[in-house]
């Protein structure tokens, strides 16, 4: 049987088209860049939020500063975490709001550091870009209300996700990083990923020459793949763990002798590292069951073969922060791997639930 297509309309502009392409590129960058700012310790870079210092280009030296301004912005992030305390005892996590406010490590100022002021001041500006993007994005779906409602709700979603990540953000910097919001924080950051991934899928689907797969092979990698994307996710649980025990362990050398980290990390590392190969070997295993049919999906083939080199890269680059006193400049390296890992497979996994004509599977031959 002859490869099929589909045949659609082009209902969705070039133009918006590319926007979604640069937008995902953009939130990639922005992981990247969180990635810079976490292993560098510049998270408190700049003490309050939107702003930086009070200004919106932070200060290149500690004279610009009143002579009390750890004092100052100590009491403004305590004020900031007294009214977020009481949105916790709204929704019934009183408990949670009283430990914050009786933290006496939260209300620690850093002593003012031009580089990490500027690292987090330039992870910001990329923020504000993807910001600015996905407000372009929303804007353009409208004319798609009617004629392709998933384009906007998606976007309107992304958008919406968008606010309660940057205001998330803004309590992550007062509460002096507090690790589980940190991991909430990079939580909603994959599930934006996921919202604008699948943005992207829907405004170029009609534009994609999809070749058929027989109907129970189609829904067999996608169990498998919706299994592994679970898997990848507790996988990302673990990583956030990793790394939270990291900055402790940092914090307890002072930053110094990384040699001996790694040791300090403890059973969440070794689960964390082993727990890689299982993922491997899902993909693997995808692979060798979309090679089975000849050269009929080659295109989906290439995807997963790029799906098994990201697992490679990740646990590469995994390795050299194990076996190489964990490189600072491996740690966001190995962060966006994962990110992509994570965009990656969702976006096959979109292929074969919505991109695929179900044909019988005799009209094959496996």
């Amino acid at each position: 049987m002859q490869r099929q297509k589909l045949n659609f309309t082009h209902i969705v502009s070039s133009y918006y088209r590319k926007l979604t392409t640069v937008t995902v590129i953009a939130v990639y960058i922005l992981i990247l860049a969180g990635g810079v700012v976490r292993s560098t310790g510049s998270g408190m870079g700049c003490p309050d939020w939107p702003k930086c210092f009070g200004t919106w280009v932070p200060p290149t030296d500690v004279g610009q500063l009143p002579a009390d301004y750890q004092e100052f912005y100590s009491d403004y992030r305590h004020q900031k975490n007294v009214k977020f305390a009481r949105y916790l005892d709204f929704v019934g996590y009183s408990e949670v709001g009283q430990q914050i406010l009786s933290d006496e490590s939260i209300k620690d100022e850093a002593e003012f550091n031009i580089f990490k002021t500027w690292t987090e001041y330039v992870n910001r500006v990329i923020g504000v870009f993807v910001g600015f993007f996905i407000v372009l994005l929303l804007v353009g779906s409208l004319k798609y209300i009617r004629t392709y409602p998933k384009i906007f709700w998606l976007s309107f979603a992304s958008f919406i996700l968008v606010l309660f990540q940057g205001w998330l953000g803004s309590i992550v910097v007062s509460t002096n990083l507090l690790q589980w919001l940190i991991t909430l924080h990079m939580v909603l950051a994959l599930v934006i990923l996921a919202v604008l991934t699948a943005l992207f899928y829907f405004s170029n689907q009609r534009f994609t020459n999809s070749e058929a797969l027989p109907r129970d092979k189609s829904r067999k990698v996608s169990v498998v793949l919706a299994i592994s994307l679970l898997l990848l996710l507790v996988q990302v649980v673990f990583g956030t763990q990793v790394r939270e025990a990291l900055d402790l362990v940092a914090v307890e050398f002072n930053m110094l002798s990384r040699d001996n980290w790694i040791e300090k990390l403890g059973l969440v590392f070794y689960i964390h590292r082993s727990y890689s190969l299982l993922l491997l070997a899902i993909s693997i295993y995808l692979f060798y069951t979309l090679f089975k049919l000849n050269s009929k999906v080659q295109s989906v083939v290439s995807y997963v073969k790029v799906l098994i080199l990201l697992f490679v890269l990740e646990i590469g680059s995994g390795a050299i922060m194990a076996y190489f006193a964990i490189p600072s400049w491996v740690q966001p390296v190995h962060l966006l791997i994962g990110c992509l890992l994570f965009g990656w497979q969702f976006y096959l996994l979109l292929i074969f639930l919505f991109n695929r004509q179900a044909v019988k599977s005799d009209d094959y031959a496996l």
